[in-house]
């Protein structure tokens, strides 16, 4: 097997991000999009400074396309688009990518509002929700939100990996993926320890069906995606990205291929396999990284709900998958928290991208890469991110390593 096809957020290196699957979102709200553009005039200054840091990693790493904003504040700093979409189609900052993972935030933020209402609480068992659930009375809430559930990750499935190379293309179920998970013993003991599996938010999406009494889509739509007027961002049910739309290629399956449309139905809860561009998801990592949406309560809990101090190796959990969760380094209720940043960072068959947010200087980072023919395997989107940070916040690294 050459590799999985994603990982999710990346811990201590180890974890990058994931997508979903989906058809457009009806939106709440908003004017009809006016586009992302890119910024206008010659770059100076810091926007020199983050162009050329963009430029060279395009050649290094041999990406097909870079797209980036970084703002500060209310401040557009740069937004721009380098290399291509396809041969001879110029990448731009309008158009469409999969942002993964952004999906599981959202699940978070939905959630922690839905506790705020007292329509559940985050130590309520999983089974008052999913009463089908192995283990569902031992799980709660915020060990699904968390990640320290004790779930096996189907991605590191031989079996499930092997199907999701052959048939690229399949509909996956939420059934299908989280058989792959429940039907094995747990990790550990639910609460005890750390490691990221995808089925926590495959599980943590029914459950929010459940406690809202709407479909997921329309959930997060009305609390999170219209609220941060996120226009260009939505849900898809099949394998779609709204035009215009950045085109992806991988190596996976041993041979340089286009992979634009392959499903993502695996990758997360039905109703937050999102795409958007890059002006909403660096609108979305300030909206998440300042806790615009959340009581300052929630939003504490957010950037640790108790995981701090958890993730250590086991017999049954080597410590590439139970990793050590520090105060400067770890898993929050559905992000990542580096050293002050607040991001997630979605990878999935060629898309790769970042979002990030520094309450500390009001700084947002967010990029979004394809990959070339002889690119490496990683998240070149975080690295870029990384090379910014070091320039603009340099006691603030946005580093993993």
């Amino acid at each position: 097997m050459r590799r999985t096809r994603t990982v999710l957020l990346s811990l201590a290196g180890l974890l990058a991000a994931v997508v979903p699957a989906g058809t457009a979102t009806s939106m709440p709200t908003a004017p009809a999009p006016q586009g992302c553009a890119a910024s206008p005039g010659p770059a100076r200054g810091q926007a020199r400074q983050v162009l050329d840091i963009a430029e060279r990693a395009r050649r290094e790493f041999d990406l097909n396309s870079v797209i980036l904003r970084v703002t500060s504040g209310d401040k557009d700093l740069l937004t721009t688009a380098l290399g291509e979409s396809m041969t001879g189609v110029p990448a731009r900052p309008s158009m469409h990518f999969r942002t993964g993972s952004v999906g599981i935030v959202y699940m978070a933020t939905a959630l922690l509002q839905l506790v705020e209402q007292g329509k559940a609480t985050l130590d309520d068992p999983v089974s008052r929700w999913l009463p089908d659930l192995p283990h569902g009375s031992e799980i709660t809430l915020r060990m699904l939100g968390a990640s320290t559930s004790g779930l096996h990750d189907y991605v590191t499935d031989p079996k499930f990996l092997a199907a999701l190379e052959a048939a690229p293309f399949r509909e996956w179920t939420a059934r299908d993926v989280d058989e792959y998970a429940t039907s094995q013993p747990l990790l550990y003991r639910p609460g005890t320890n750390w490691s990221y599996s995808h089925a926590n938010f495959q599980l943590l999406g029914a459950a929010l069906e459940k406690i809202s009494g709407m479909p997921l889509q329309r959930l997060l739509a009305e609390r999170v995606i219209g609220p941060l007027g996120l226009s260009r961002t939505g849900n898809q049910y099949t394998p779609e990205i709204p035009a215009p739309v950045l085109h992806a290629f991988t190596s996976e399956r041993g041979t340089y291929e286009e992979s634009t449309f392959w499903n993502p139905s695996w990758t997360t809860a039905r109703g937050a396999v999102l795409t958007g561009d890059i002006c909403d998801l660096a609108r979305s990592a300030r909206g998440i990284g300042t806790g615009e949406l959340l009581s300052a309560q929630s939003f504490k809990t957010q950037l640790d709900p108790g995981t701090i101090g958890l993730g250590h190796a086991t017999a049954d959990c080597p410590a590439t998958v139970c990793l050590t969760n520090t105060p400067a380094t770890h898993f929050g209720f559905g992000v990542l928290v580096i050293n002050g940043w607040i991001l997630t960072n979605p990878s999935f068959s060629g898309y790769a991208a970042i979002q990030a947010h520094l309450p500390a200087e009001g700084l947002s980072i967010a990029v979004s890469t394809t990959k070339g023919p002889k690119s490496p395997e990683g998240n070149q989107a975080q690295e870029i991110a990384e090379r910014i940070a070091a320039v603009l916040t340099p006691e603030h690294p946005l580093t993993l390593k």
